[in-house]
């Protein structure tokens, strides 16, 4: 039950991961096709997109066999500044 639970929770952060590139490569592809309102510009765009795509899976399978998509997500979202305590000094 608990590998399960662990798995699910990967897959979640795979997923997380595999997103980012998709929205980078998905907004330039909108551009491109917002300029070229023709079937160059939709192939176009759609090559981004899958570039993205591929992009995206590529990094998220790197980060899942290496160090796992949650420890490397974690180490993105912590805020080391917060870590540190106050002394009390304020400038």
């Amino acid at each position: 039950m608990k590998k399960i639970l662990e798995n699910i929770i990967e897959l979640i952060g795979w997923v997380q991961i595999m997103i980012s590139p998709i929205l980078i490569s998905s907004f330039i592809g909108f551009i491109i096709y917002y300029n070229f309102q023709n079937t160059l510009g939709l192939v176009i765009s759609l090559i981004v997109i899958a570039v993205g795509l591929y992009l995206g899976i590529r990094l998220a399978n790197k980060k899942y066999k290496s160090t796992g998509t949650i420890n490397f997500l974690s180490r993105i979202h912590s805020s080391p500044e917060l870590d540190k305590k106050d002394n009390g000094n304020k400038k």
